[in-house]
C-alpha cells in the first residue's frame, strides 16, 4: 500500500511531493497523441507563414508585416507552450522555480502580444478601407516596424505588472512540491481583463463594423459603375476590391480569435481570484492556444499566395537563385 502511494507522488522520496493525476493509460495516450499533432500544426504552419512572408519580397507589405508579427507569436505559442502543457499532463511539474517563472511570463507576453497584433490588423484594415487616400503616406513600413516593437515591449511591460509578485518568488502559491501554480488577484486580474480582453475587443469591434458599412457602400458604388472603361478606374475598382477581401480574411481571423479566447476569459481570468496551475491542461487554455493553428489555415482558405508559398518551400523552390523575387502575387 505505502509503495503504491509513493508511486502515485511525483517525487517519492519526499513526502511534501505532489501526486500524479492518474488516468487511464488509453485515455492518457489518445490526448498525448491529439494535443501532439495540435502542436506539430501549430509550429509547421505558422512556421510557413514566417518563411513565406520574410522571404518572398513581393509579400513585404504593411499588412504582411502585422501578419508577420501574428505569426511569430503564434508560433512560440506552438514551439514553447505546448510542449509545456503536453509535459504537465500528469499533474507534476519537475522544471523548477525558474522554468515555472519563465513559463508563465512567456504564456501572458505571448498571449497579450497577440492580442496587440490584432489590434494593429483592424486598425490597418480600418485606414485602408476608411480613409484609402492617405493609407500610403499614413501605413508606412517604418511605421508599422515602430508599432510592432512597441506592442511587444508594452505586452512585456504589462505582463510583468501582473505577476510581479509571482516572478520575485514563483513558489509562494504551491501547496506541494512538484507544482507550479500563479495565483492572481482581483486589481491584477481585472486590470489583464481590460487590457487584453474588453479595451481591444471593444476597439476591434467597433473598427470592423465601420470597415463593412464602408467596405458595403464603396461595393454598391463599384457596381453602379461597372460600366466604366477607363483603365483608371478598372484598376481603383481592382485595388479597393483586394483590400476589401483582405479586410475579410483578417475579420474572420479577428472573429475566430474572439471564439477561441472568451472561454478562457471568462471563466479564468474575470475570476475574483484566478488560480492557473501549470500542472493541469485545462480546456480553457488548450482552446486559447488552439487558435495559433487556426490562423495559417485561414490564410491558406483565403489567400492564393500562401498556398503558392507552401508549394515553393515544399518543392524547395526557395533555394533557387533570385527565388524571393518570384512572382507570387
Amino acid at each position: 500500500m505505502e509503495d503504491h502511494e509513493e508511486a502515485e507522488l511525483c517525487f517519492p522520496k519526499l513526502n511534501t511531493s505532489c501526486r500524479k493525476a492518474m488516468r487511464p493509460q488509453s485515455e492518457a495516450m489518445l490526448v498525448y497523441v491529439l494535443l501532439s499533432f495540435v502542436t506539430i500544426i501549430t509550429v509547421v504552419l505558422n512556421l510557413l507563414v514566417i518563411i513565406s512572408i520574410s522571404h518572398f519580397r513581393q509579400l513585404h507589405t504593411t499588412t504582411n508585416l502585422l501578419i508577420l508579427s501574428l505569426a511569430v507569436a503564434d508560433f512560440l505559442v506552438g514551439f514553447l507552450q505546448m510542449p509545456v502543457e503536453i509535459l504537465l499532463y500528469k499533474g507534476c511539474w519537475t522544471l523548477g522555480d525558474f522554468i515555472c517563472a519563465v513559463n508563465f511570463f512567456l504564456g501572458f507576453h505571448i498571449i497579450s502580444a497577440s492580442v496587440g497584433n490584432i489590434v494593429l490588423i483592424a486598425i490597418d484594415r480600418y485606414i485602408a478601407i476608411c480613409d484609402p487616400m492617405f493609407y500610403s503616406t499614413r501605413v508606412t513600413l517604418k511605421r508599422v516596424k515602430l508599432c510592432i516593437f512597441l506592442c511587444w515591449i508594452l505586452a512585456a511591460v504589462h505582463t510583468s505588472w501582473i505577476l510581479r509578485d509571482f516572478l520575485m518568488q514563483p513558489d509562494r502559491y504551491n501547496s506541494c512540491y512538484g507544482e507550479c501554480v500563479v495565483i492572481v488577484n482581483y486589481v491584477e486580474g481585472a486590470v489583464d481583463l481590460v487590457v487584453t480582453f474588453f479595451a481591444p475587443i471593444t476597439v476591434i469591434i467597433v473598427l470592423y463594423i465601420r470597415v463593412f458599412v464602408v467596405a458595403v457602400s464603396q461595393a454598391r458604388a463599384m457596381r453602379s459603375h461597372i460600366t466604366a472603361v477607363t483603365v483608371q478606374r478598372s484598376e481603383a475598382v481592382k485595388v479597393q476590391k483586394s483590400e476589401i477581401k483582405a479586410a475579410r480574411t483578417l475579420g474572420v481571423v479577428v472573429v475566430v480569435f474572439l471564439l477561441c479566447s472568451s472561454p478562457y476569459y471568462c471563466f479564468t481570468v474575470a475570476a475574483e481570484s484566478s488560480s492557473i496551475a501549470a500542472s493541469s491542461a485545462a480546456i480553457q487554455i488548450w482552446l486559447l492556444y488552439c487558435n495559433p493553428s487556426l490562423n495559417p489555415i485561414i490564410y491558406a482558405f483565403f489567400y492564393p499566395w500562401f498556398r503558392k508559398c507552401i508549394k515553393h518551400i515544399v518543392t524547395l523552390q526557395i533555394l533557387q537563385p533570385h527565388s524571393c523575387d518570384t512572382n507570387i502575387l
